[in-house]
């Protein structure tokens, strides 16, 4: 199965520590390309609007807002780097003192921008403290929706938890994965015991807390202990294809993301054909991107499949991790189906 014509007409587990509660974290994440781009328009139309108050007519609003925005843009700017380079070291303290420190970068970024203005003559009387309460405001509100839009990975990856567990309690999937173990007890014991181990991982897998991320190397290794359990069930009839490049195991990815993929796969391809089917799971580098890719054959006559619930909680907890720079596409293509995904690293 060659993956790379498909979609072309569209563009061992090691358990991880778990975070104390009371440990300090990072409350917002100002070095992605979405929230470089909100952060301009936010602060644009916010002094668009602000400039409507006192303009006597549409030429002047206009006059007014390039002059201010010959400030404010380098600001924004330089607010955004000094979060940015700033990262590592707000992370160590307190979400309160992060929100101070955040603010106040704010203040300064502002009056850097109030600055510029000043020193080319665009402003008589620069309004020093305006230009500071304003670039403090500004920043305040920036940062409250990156903590919001933080916020909203927890319920997501509580969501994916849940129905990751709930995935491993279905009777369909326990239950034979039981009686393939019940099987395998008397006529081959090691492969039993191996059995039942990979299925113990996959419970604990999808109960412990591991944080907001975690390594694709990590995400593959649960895939393994999935397709592994699946491999005793359906013997011949699943044909596993890995294709993956060392240079992007580092990618990092939300938890439980790959391990539904794959399941989607085994249980739209391999389980309503009598022949089986073929699941290919492939990573690669590309730069600074790492694009992973799930396809699996399709039984013929069917229908695309796949596109419920599952694709769209991973669709969404890829955006809240990575924003624009996560890309998710899946399609059906001469009967192979395929989810694309493309991470940066």
């Amino acid at each position: 199965m060659e993956d790379t014509q498909i979609l072309s007409t569209l563009h061992e587990l090691a358990p991880n520590a778990e975070p104390s509660p009371s440990a300090p974290v990072l409350v917002f994440d100002a070095c992605q390309t979405g929230v470089v781009l909100r952060a301009v328009l936010f602060v644009e139309v916010a002094i668009a609007v602000a400039l409507m108050f006192g303009s006597l007519g549409v030429q002047e609003w206009l006059s007014r807002l390039s002059l201010v925005t010959g400030g404010a843009l380098p600001a924004v700017l330089c607010w955004l780097l000094l979060a940015c380079l700033s990262k590592r070291v707000l992370a160590r303290l307190k979400p309160e003192l992060q929100y101070v420190l955040a603010a106040l970068l704010g203040a300064l970024a502002a009056l850097y921008g109030c600055g510029l203005l000043a020193l080319t003559g665009l402003l008589t009387s620069p309004p020093w403290l305006a230009s500071a309460c304003s670039g403090m405001l500004l920043s305040s509100v920036l940062i409250a929706a990156l903590v919001l839009r933080a916020k909203g990975r927890t319920p997501a990856n509580t969501t994916a938890r849940l129905a990751e567990l709930q995935s491993r309690i279905r009777p369909h999937f326990l239950f034979n994965t039981l009686n393939s173990a019940i099987a395998l007890v008397r006529a081959e014991p090691a492969k039993a015991e191996t059995l039942l181990e990979d299925l113990s991982d996959l419970f604990r897998h999808a109960l412990m807390d591991q944080g907001e991320s975690v390594t694709l190397a990590d995400e593959i290794s649960l895939a393994r202990r999935y397709l592994a359990i699946e491999q005793v069930r359906f013997g011949e009839r699943l044909q596993i294809e890995w294709s993956l490049d060392p240079k992007a195991d580092g990618a990092r990815l939300p938890p439980l993301l790959l391990q539904p993929l794959v399941e989607n796969a085994v249980r739209h391809g391999v389980e309503p054909s009598a022949s089986g089917a073929q699941v290919r799971i492939s990573t690669q580098r590309r730069g600074k991107t790492v694009v992973i890719k799930v396809s699996n054959t399709v039984p013929a006559g069917a229908g695309p499949a796949g596109a419920g619930e599952a694709l769209r909680n991973v669709r969404e907890r890829l955006a809240l991790l990575h924003d624009l720079q996560g890309q998710f596409r899946s399609g059906q293509k001469d009967g192979v189906y395929q989810v694309r995904m493309e991470v940066p690293i």
